[in-house]
């Protein structure tokens, strides 16, 4: 990632967390800030085993991907891979920086280029599977017991999440096994913006685009092979969704409230935040993930309780991951200059 456009990110995150804040804060700051400072420390901790246990499942499933290529690959190493790459996608928008961060990595392990590829492509499938799965089940879930209104605009938002997750899902499956059909749509748009001159080499795009394809045919195709690898790598990231998307009860309960949420409806009501948070344009989905919290988890719990369940439950699930995934960033291997 270039420097400046780094700097940008920054720079935007900064701004709109302090929005975030500031209207969140404006009306009773002082009531807000006692609630946070009087959490209790036990469910906090249990708060920070869940965030934890969500990086835990997620390393399990790529340690699983990785050491098809490389011998004696070792779950600290994945662990601290996972840590990386959310700080790469907690600082861009639509977290896309993790991706570019995992070739690089990659690269430097002396792992072949098609096998990145490879890789990269897997982990990405698997997640992507085990994050529409569980949308699904929330949104069964909440059809059958009628948790949240059915004519909110909240569930538009949500039903639009869901659709745009389902459809990059399908459509990789589509880009891995109908790889003829793919070339001959793609290269034709390709022609297109040739001729519209927004594409200025042809040929090496083509090639590019082509290359892509056949990497993902290939990728999809290994991951395949092995279906009880496959279907334990999607429930290794399916318990880490679950993980994280319960750390909210456990800020709520540290409240002292153990009635308002249990562990479904707070699973519901999460998943149904990260959905609307996807598509949100903005480093971590900052601004949307905090209003889709607010006004989910605010029909179970009101006022100032509600505001610093939300303040705290952002602090453990993005900016304490970024601060530690910076500093694992910079934490070299022995051996490293």
């Amino acid at each position: 990632m270039k420097k400046k456009s780094k700097f940008l990110n920054y720079i935007l995150l900064f701004g709109v967390t302090c929005i975030v804040l500031y209207f969140s804060l404006k009306d009773n700051y002082k009531e807000i800030l006692k609630v946070v400072r009087t959490l209790n420390k036990g469910w906090l901790l249990v708060a920070f085993f869940l965030i934890t246990s969500y990086w835990f499942f997620k390393a399990i499933a790529l340690k699983s991907i990785i050491k098809k290529f490389k011998r004696g690959y070792k779950f600290r190493h994945a662990f601290k891979f996972i840590l990386q790459i959310n700080f790469f996608n907690a600082i861009t928008p639509f977290s896309s920086g993790g991706q570019p961060f995992e070739i690089y990595y990659l690269k430097k392990e002396k792992i072949k280029l098609a096998d990145v590829t490879t890789i990269v492509i897997e982990q990405f499938v698997v997640y992507q599977v085990a994050l529409v799965l569980l949308g699904l089940i929330a949104i069964i879930s909440n059809h059958i017991f009628g948790i949240f209104p059915n004519s909110s605009i909240l569930k538009h938002l949500v039903t639009l999440g869901f659709i745009i997750n389902t459809l990059v899902t399908v459509v990789l499956f589509m880009l891995a096994f109908t790889t003829k059909t793919n070339k001959f749509i793609i290269n034709k748009f390709i022609d297109i913006g040739y001729k519209l001159k927004l594409i200025k080499d042809k040929e090496k795009k083509s090639k590019h685009v082509n290359t892509y394809i056949m990497d993902l045919h290939d990728g999809t195709k290994k991951l395949l092979e092995n279906k009880k690898a496959f279907a334990g790598m999607i429930l290794a990231n399916f318990m880490g969704l679950v993980c994280l998307y319960l750390v909210p009860l456990a800020i709520i309960y540290a409240t002292g409230d153990y009635n308002s949420v249990n562990g479904l409806t707070c699973i519901i009501a999460s998943a149904y935040v990260m959905l609307i948070g996807s598509f949100v344009p903005i480093p971590g989905g900052t601004g949307g993930l905090e209003y889709g919290f607010i006004s989910f988890y605010g029909y179970f719990i009101k006022g100032t309780s509600l505001t610093a369940v939300m303040i705290t439950w952002r602090f453990i699930t993005y900016y304490i991951p970024m601060i530690i995934g910076a500093l694992a960033v910079n934490v070299k291997k022995r051996g490293e200059v």
